[in-house]
């Protein structure tokens, strides 16, 4: 089954605009209601956005239009809301997030009650119940209409469970730390963890207005706590995005260390502790063949998936692998969470750390990055590539000329009227020769967006 609404992480678009509209959370709360049960109880959560307030009365609405209750847990990283939804034993759980966007858009985003994303057929299914006639009978009415209650322990909830995955054998005493929080859904619960297990703490991005998220800040940002970071002599920076979900770290000396990094710091870490399974970890086709290279090194398999830490996960649990990431900083680790979550990876990062009595710009030694360009092209229309004559031969042509030194991806937005390109190798005025070679030639093809 298709999908009109969902893209690559949930629904997303500007608040208020068509489909992230009142109307639409309203379908999609009597819809998930009516898949998950009508006697059953739903978790709502959101990030600090201003028009969570109105899609989250709306989805609430909606679902207990069907008969379903309703359990608000307020401003919680969505790996958060994920446990919670798991610890009280809910159906599904709902996040209403737009992630690194500006605070002008927003989005929803569904859990299972396990706490893992929905697949494709599932949302397709849910798609159609808020499309047909189907909730329109279901209906509850009298005594069967649902509660709304509010969950007021939920932050705390998630704050210990993050402390119980951090070895008691360790603290972060006389470490000092940067978090930068993206006036987000992070800016209580993170530096919370980090000074109850010891750390010094110098906190930004924790000062929600409801417009200000991601604005400057946050991962999408990582100059800022790179910054930070040598003003206050740190040892290491932190920057999560709106809803905590990802995480980029700067070393002592302020350099940016992505999730590519992390991911192969991490593999080689529980590698030698005999902790990591399946003999391999999983990225997305967007990983640095360096990430590639710095594994195999070490006898460590890479499993690839579409973009999107959802089907990351989905081949984690497919092959029984326990850490799998993305390039932009979500990084999972199935021991501990059922999604991307940035103060879970912050803390493997930080206990590997304490471990080896290193600094992080050590650890990160074990990666040497390829250069790899991106850029997105805003086209008109999105034909399949493969009915695009020009572009296919290009691509096949810039594909042949990197064989064996580097990789080439071209895909389309999830969320958007956009082309990405991506070129990966060992020279730079190459790679971009060839970048711009297949954005023009996408533009001839496809038209420009207005």
């Amino acid at each position: 089954m298709s999908r009109k609404f969902f893209g690559t992480d949930g629904i997303r678009g500007e608040a208020n605009v068509a489909p992230m509209t009142p109307e639409t959370a309203m379908r999609v709360g009597m819809a998930v209601a009516a898949k998950f049960g009508r006697d059953e109880r739903i978790v709502v959560g959101k990030d600090t956005r201003l028009s969570g307030y109105l899609l989250e009365s709306a989805l609430a609405s909606g679902i207990c239009a069907v008969g379903a209750d309703v359990m608000f847990v307020g401003p919680l990283p969505t790996p958060g809301i994920a446990y919670i939804t798991t610890s009280l034993r809910a159906s599904a759980g709902v996040v209403i997030s737009a992630s690194h966007n500006a605070f002008c858009d927003n989005g929803i985003k569904l859990f299972a009650g396990n706490g893992y994303k929905l697949p494709d057929a599932v949302e397709a299914e849910i798609e159609a119940l808020m499309m047909g006639d189907k909730v329109e009978s279901m209906r509850a009415t009298g005594a069967d209409i649902g509660r709304a209650v509010r969950v007021d322990d939920a932050a705390g909830r998630y704050i210990t469970h993050l402390k119980y995955g951090f070895p008691s054998r360790y603290d972060l005493d006389g470490l000092k730390i940067v978090v930068d929080c993206a006036h987000g859904a992070a800016y209580r619960v993170a530096p919370d963890v980090l000074r109850e297990l010891g750390a010094e703490v110098i906190a930004i991005g924790v000062n929600p207005d409801g417009v200000n998220i991601n604005d400057g800040v946050g991962a999408m940002h990582p100059e800022v706590i790179g910054a930070a970071v040598k003003e206050h002599n740190a040892d290491i920076g932190l920057a999560l995005d709106g809803d905590a979900d990802r995480l980029i770290v700067c070393d002592e000396q302020g350099q940016e260390l992505d999730g590519d990094v992390l991911i192969a710091m991490c593999a080689r870490d529980l590698q030698q502790r005999g902790r990591l399974t399946g003999g391999a970890v999983v990225a997305t086709v967007m990983s640095n063949l360096g990430l590639e290279r710095s594994l195999e090194e070490v006898g460590i398999g890479l499993v690839r998936t579409p973009v999107g830490d959802r089907y990351v996960v989905e081949a984690m649990r497919a092959g029984g692998y326990n850490l799998g990431g993305e390039q932009s900083g979500h990084l999972v680790f199935t021991d501990m969470a059922t999604t991307g979550d940035g103060m879970v990876a912050a803390l493997q990062v930080l206990t590997i750390m304490r471990r080896t009595g290193s600094p992080v710009s050590q650890l990160a030694r074990v990666m040497t990055r390829l250069p790899q360009m991106l850029s997105s092209v805003r086209v008109a229309r999105k034909a399949p590539l493969d009915q695009l004559p020009k572009l296919s031969r290009a691509i096949r042509q810039a594909e042949s000329d990197l064989a064996g030194r580097g990789r080439v991806l071209v895909r389309y937005s999830g969320t958007e009227k956009k082309l990405r390109v991506m070129v990966e190798g060992e020279n730079e005025d190459e790679l971009q020769r060839i970048m711009d070679r297949l954005g023009s030639i996408a533009v001839e093809e496809l038209g420009t967006a207005a």
